[in-house]
């Protein structure tokens, strides 16, 4: 009997605890609303987000709406009748510099809540920007870091962010107080030199974008061993297998090919008959037939005398010298 008692009173306990919490809603058949709503936004899309309403039943719907912060507050509809806690509002927006903000409601069957609204939200300046992509290469004592930014559902970081920086953080494996950065980069391909070869780095990326309230996500942290200064057996052998079967390639094709090569490159032209009856055929110049006829020209001389003065030492008189030829 007494533990019967003890059930009801605590029944009855119950009942008085929780009737005003569905006062409003049993007894009067108005909705309470929504909860902290908000707008959150990743890579530029926008997601309206709420919890429900105290002691809201498990079958409750919800409608969503998004405002746009314009002169004529425009609003559209983008969620209605969900069970969901959240809705995507990504597809209405008009520009990627506008301002925003979300309304929800709750309803139950005929019934329906007021607004519950989110605080305005600026899209380029309040989105989270996602992890950019790493990848690393090494290369003897050096790696290098090559970097991607992530996609956005409107155009791109860089279209919107035009003077967005990378950060880079490295530090040898297992010696994270050790750690070195790099800030203040625009390329998206980076190369650290000065590391020790043969030793393993981790690299860690992050964009900053001055119109942005916060820096990006890191990225993953990425690990590569640098290798020694000297390249390694394999790439000689390597190398050298590929040069003897460029080798091997052009002296099959060579022999292969040679009649061929061998007509191409000295070419047999055949000249036409008439122009070796031509070249062979006789003269016929008058100049040529004067010249085979005529008989050798016998050529004349006159004798000439030359004579030579000589002056002697005792009369100083002139002696005439002959000389013949």
């Amino acid at each position: 009997m007494l533990q019967t008692d003890s059930m009801m009173w605590r029944c009855l306990c119950a009942l008085v605890l929780t009737f005003p919490a569905y006062y409003s809603t049993a007894v009067s058949g108005v909705l309470n609303s929504p909860t902290n709503v908000q707008l959150t936004s990743t890579n530029m899309d926008l997601i309206l987000r709420w919890d429900p309403p105290a002691g809201a039943p498990r079958d409750l719907l919800y409608t969503a709406e998004l405002i746009l912060r314009n002169p004529l507050m425009d609003s559209k509809p983008g969620c209605v009748n969900t069970s969901a806690l959240q809705c995507d509002l990504t597809h209405l927006v008009v520009s990627i510099y506008g301002k925003y903000a979300g309304r929800v409601k709750a309803q139950l069957g005929a019934q329906s809540s007021a607004w519950a609204s989110s605080d305005d939200f600026l899209l380029d300046k309040q989105t989270s920007i996602g992890p950019p992509n790493v990848s690393l290469d090494s290369n003897g004592a050096k790696l290098e870091v090559s970097i991607t930014d992530p996609v956005f559902v409107h155009s791109t970081l860089r279209d919107i962010y035009y003077y967005a920086t990378y950060n880079i953080t490295y530090w040898k494996k297992d010696r994270m107080k050790e750690l070195k950065h790099i800030s203040g980069l625009q390329q998206n391909r980076v190369v650290l030199h000065s590391l020790n070869p043969s030793t393993e780095y981790c690299v860690q990326v992050q964009i900053i974008a001055s119109t942005a309230q916060k820096p990006s996500t890191p990225s993953i942290v990425h690990c590569a061993r640098t290798t020694s200064e000297k390249e390694p057996l394999w790439v000689a052998v390597v190398v050298a297998l590929f040069v003897l079967a460029g080798v091997l390639t052009l002296v099959v094709f060579v022999v292969r090919h040679w009649r061929s090569l061998s007509h191409f490159l000295c070419p047999k032209y055949a000249i036409p008959e008439h122009f070796k009856e031509s070249l062979l055929a006789p003269p016929k110049s008058s100049l040529y037939l004067v010249m085979q006829t005529s008989q050798p020209v016998e050529e004349f001389s006159d004798q000439i005398s030359v004579v030579m003065c000589s002056r002697t030492e005792e009369d100083g008189s002139k002696k005439p010298a002959e000389e013949k030829r």
